[in-house]
């Protein structure tokens, strides 16, 4: 469905992306990983047509992403940015419902339809009257991706989804975050900067080093196989940090 062909974004002298060629598997989860800058949130950016390439071509069902079919396109395309990004003067309802009501979608349908998302997500129905800032950090990330399920898209795209909360909040919803992937079988690019993360979401992880893709496959290939010792390094550091928050706890 997603395919990035030799795509590069440059801004000034500096390349985000060099060259990049990923193709992501329909019904499945790709997650990209890689150290801060290295470009990850820039390709989540260039599959949603936020950017544009300055080389290459990002291609949806096979067709080039470009202006005329942009919108209609996005709109396949359910997006939660980072820290969620909920407009603070709207309620949770109201956030949700934001792009259903500027398409004009009947607000009987868009009802019957938040209820059944508040049910997938585990989110109380009375915290849908709520202002963002009423609502704990879990509670904003399950309105934000209500939001992006609204108009149940093809595409999930998430960018560190889960980056903000605490330990505790976060394994949670992680578990919860997969079982909805799996059950509602969504083409998913997720971005995270944490490799057990990666591994227990991915059925595919895409590993960058400035601006360039190292190795794509699966964990056990990015552990037991690695394409060079960058690879090699990047696992081994993610491993020293665990061990070291454990040792702190």
């Amino acid at each position: 469905m997603i395919e990035l062909v030799g795509v590069s974004k440059r801004y000034g002298q500096n390349y985000a992306l060099r060259d990049v060629s990923l193709a992501v598997p329909e019904g499945r989860t790709t997650v990209l990983i890689g150290q801060s800058g290295c470009g990850k949130s820039t390709l989540l950016r260039l599959v949603n047509g936020l950017i544009a390439p300055d080389a290459g071509q990002v291609l949806i069902d096979g067709r080039p992403l470009q202006p005329d079919n942009l919108r209609t396109t996005r709109h396949r395309m359910g997006y939660v940015i980072q820290e969620g990004g909920l407009f603070p003067h709207l309620t949770a309802r109201a956030n949700i419902c934001l792009l259903g009501r500027h398409l004009g979608r009947p607000p009987e349908q868009l009802a019957a339809r938040v209820a059944e998302l508040a049910e997938l997500v585990h989110l109380r129905p009375a915290l849908l009257e709520r202002y963002p800032r009423e609502l704990s950090g879990g509670q904003r990330q399950r309105v934000s991706l209500m939001r992006a399920l609204l108009l149940n898209p093809d595409v999930l795209l998430l960018d560190e989804p889960l980056g903000a909360l605490d330990p505790i909040i976060r394994r949670k919803l992680q578990t919860e975050l997969r079982e909805i992937f799996r059950q509602l079988g969504k083409t998913v690019l997720l971005v995270t900067h944490d490799l057990a993360e990666a591994g227990y979401f991915g059925d595919t992880i895409a590993l960058l080093r400035a601006g360039e893709l190292v190795q794509v496959g699966s964990m056990q290939d990015l552990v037991a196989r690695p394409a060079e010792t960058f690879v090699t390094s990047f696992v081994q550091a993610q491993r020293a940090l665990v061990d070291l928050q454990a040792d702190a706890s």
